[in-house]
């Protein structure tokens, strides 16, 4: 079992620096309009050794528009998440440590919030602030922050009641200390955990909004717009499908791995 966990842990690691890699570097050793240049003799081609990966319905290359596509899925995803614990942490923390009245009215925020689907929330937030990356951002941090606040407020809730905290209170350190040096370093494996599992989610999600016309625009790379512009087109030229997905699916993978190792790491109680 823990040599399961290893490999599977050594797989996750090895596919988020692939894609890591891809995602810095890749925009910078390709041609600056390798992406968006049409060749249109050469629409819909099939993987070759011009085009490794094929060409779309415009005759782009579709292993430049990937690599593009990388950088924007998790600069967003990044920055979503980013969002999620800016928000996301104070209100857990603040709720968990004080409890009572406090808790109550933050929760009951919290929990109308975690009454829409989170990807429905996103959808409904994206519409009203208009499809572009800075609001597609907002839309997924904003829709995640009540499940970060959640996991916060309950081990916030659990650290507050440790002796060493008690101890703490009776020694005459202000609530703010408390959390500070006490509090927030228990906690925060807890919160890199899920922020990590979080970014795959957030992955799907802007996959999702792209899909739908509510996140990236054209003529940006994204994933979720190649998988969108290929839609009427799986039965003739299905790698421009295939691909993006599969871009998707390994990332998502990743993350999914290595946010199960990362938490057999830092969470005892899971041991």
């Amino acid at each position: 079992m823990k040599r399961f966990k290893t490999t599977k842990g050594m797989i996750g690691i090895v596919l988020l620096s692939l894609i890591a890699l891809i995602a810095i570097f890749g925009p910078m050793v390709i041609p600056p309009d390798a992406a968006t240049a049409m060749d249109m003799r050469a629409r819909r081609a099939p993987p070759s050794l011009t085009h490794l990966f094929g060409t779309d319905q415009l005759g782009r290359d579709l292993l430049f528009r990937v690599i593009l596509g990388t950088r924007t899925s998790l600069e967003i995803a990044v920055s979503a998440v980013l969002m999620s614990v800016v928000l996301g942490l104070p209100l857990g923390l603040i709720s968990g440590y004080f409890g009572r009245w406090i808790d109550n009215v933050l929760m009951r925020f919290v929990d109308t919030l975690l009454a829409f689907p989170a990807l429905l929330l996103a959808l409904t937030i994206s519409a009203v602030l208009g499809p572009n990356i800075q609001n597609t951002i907002i839309a997924i941090g904003v829709a995640f922050t009540p499940y970060l606040a959640r996991i916060i407020r309950g081990e916030a809730l659990r650290v507050a009641q440790m002796p060493y905290v008690e101890a703490a209170r009776s020694s005459g350190t202000t609530d703010a200390m408390i959390m500070w040096r006490h509090v927030l370093p228990n906690i925060l494996p807890a919160v890199i955990v899920q922020a990590t599992i979080s970014l795959a989610f957030a992955i799907l999600a802007e996959a999702g909004l792209s899909f739908l016309g509510l996140g990236t625009q054209p003529p940006a790379a994204s994933w979720g717009l190649m998988i969108q512009a290929s839609r009427d087109q799986l039965d003739i030229a299905p790698w421009t499908a295939v691909v993006p997905g599969l871009a998707v699916a390994l990332t998502v993978l990743g993350l999914n791995m290595f946010g199960d190792v990362l938490r057999d790491i830092l969470d005892p109680r899971s041991k």
